[in-house]
């Protein structure tokens, strides 16, 4: 648990240019005191003491707007930016190296028994109130924009934004047409390298 730590305070130092130290981290970084009642949640979640493992997440959830259910699983240096309203469900499974920004939702689509909430590679950045609902798959190196409502599997090193979501390409300086919400179609410019 103290090596989960030290590499989650030596990855927010690397990613954040806010930061300044790992006591400021530590102290003051909601995300590092969500995944530290995570793992503790997550221990008596996998002794199948269910209950108390829903009671230590929910007081996580409490003290820090991130919901994180001591099902997931979550891979190492997982860095939750800023983190209020954060959510992580049941089932979900998270890679390596994984950055979400505020508002995510990582959650079903309904009643569905078994699995039901989505997988994230290694190396995913998923923007500020994105939602990524279902049981599918985003591939390492993938970025989700802000706000993108992402229902179908997203292959690796793409990025996906829209609602709901649709890849861009990846060639740069090229013309795309993307759908907005209401499903009118508008051309950008697509300035991104991947």
């Amino acid at each position: 648990m103290f090596q989960n730590l030290k590499q989650d305070l030596e990855n927010i130092l690397e990613n954040d240019p806010a930061a300044k130290s790992k006591l400021e981290v530590f102290l003051l970084y909601p995300s590092v005191h969500a995944l530290i009642i995570y793992r503790v949640a997550h221990a008596f979640y996998k002794k199948k003491l269910f209950l108390a493992a829903r009671i230590i997440s929910q007081f996580g959830r409490f003290i820090t707007g991130i919901e994180i259910h001591p099902g997931a699983k979550i891979g190492k240096k997982l860095f939750i930016d800023h983190g209020m309203g954060v959510v992580i469900g049941e089932t979900a499974e998270i890679g390596d190296n994984v950055t979400i920004y505020h508002g995510v939702t990582l959650g079903g689509t309904g009643k569905d028994k078994g699995k039901r909430h989505p997988t994230i590679g290694d190396n995913v950045v998923i923007g500020a109130g994105a939602k990524v609902l279902g049981p599918i798959y985003i591939g390492s190196g993938t970025k989700i924009g802000a706000n993108a409502v992402v229902l179908k599997d997203v292959p690796c090193n793409s990025t996906a934004v829209g609602i709901p979501a649709k890849i861009i390409s990846p060639k740069p300086n090229t013309i795309i047409e993307i759908s907005d919400y209401k499903g009118r179609k508008q051309k950008i410019y697509n300035e991104m390298v991947i």
